[in-house]
């Protein structure tokens, strides 16, 4: 499993990289990992996680005690979503078949989906949550004008945890590098090479921490799963 947080989070503004934002008194990164350890027990899920190097001595350093005892592995992310990928490929155990990509903004993950979409990555060779689009989609010229309306039949929001395949996964960032291809998500990579990817059903639920209000929802949400456990 690599959870990835290794991003600055400029969208959200502020000086504290995303990861390590609170929520109900634990950052993000702590809740991610905890939810990854309880989809993937020990022995059975090596926990790697992908950090910026200058955040080891500081945002990082008061977690460690924590990510220690949930037997996480850190690892130095990269500039970019798939340089940290590639670094935490580089650093998993050669028997991991598997390969579970999270991003430490989403801490409220269906551990029941993510369990399918290991199944099915190791069944297809790659698969993701997503969520079917539910709103009307416009596409729009550089002056803002609308330039079409967009069929939203078969259009979902693509969510983590996404898995892949292994030796699907190292064939894929190597054609990346190799073509010059930056992707956005994950199992685009796979899609380069013509690997086959199932979407498994997420939840509305797992939302992304992009913007300040998105906190605030999590907290809520947070709230609501705690007192209905």
């Amino acid at each position: 499993m690599l959870l990835l947080a290794a991003g600055r989070g400029t969208r959200f503004g502020g000086e504290v990289p995303k990861g390590f934002l609170q929520l109900g008194g634990k950052t993000l990164l702590e809740r991610s990992a905890e939810r990854l350890r309880r989809l993937c027990p020990e022995p059975e899920g090596e926990l790697i996680v992908l950090v910026g190097r200058e955040d080891r001595t500081t945002h990082l350093a008061p977690l460690m005690g924590a990510l220690h005892a949930l037997s996480c592995r850190i690892v130095d992310g990269g500039t970019t979503r798939q340089q940290s990928m590639q670094n935490g490929l580089a650093a998993a155990s050669a028997n991991c078949d598997v390969v579970l990509v999270h991003d430490a903004a989403r801490p409220l993950f269906p551990l029941a989906a993510a369990r399918t979409c290991i199944e099915r990555a190791r069944a297809v060779g790659a698969s993701l949550l997503a969520i079917p689009a539910t709103d009307t989609l416009k596409r729009c010229r550089a002056d803002g004008t609308v330039e079409a309306t967009i069929d939203r039949r078969g259009v979902f929001y693509a969510q983590t945890p996404q898995a892949l395949r292994r030796d699907v996964l190292a064939r894929a960032i190597a054609h990346a590098a190799e073509h010059g291809i930056e992707a956005t998500d994950d199992v685009s990579l796979a899609e380069a090479i013509g690997c086959p990817v199932e979407v498994v059903t997420g939840s509305p639920q797992n939302l992304k921490i992009t913007h300040a209000a998105d906190l605030a929802v999590a907290e809520a949400l947070l709230r609501h799963f705690e007192n209905h456990a």
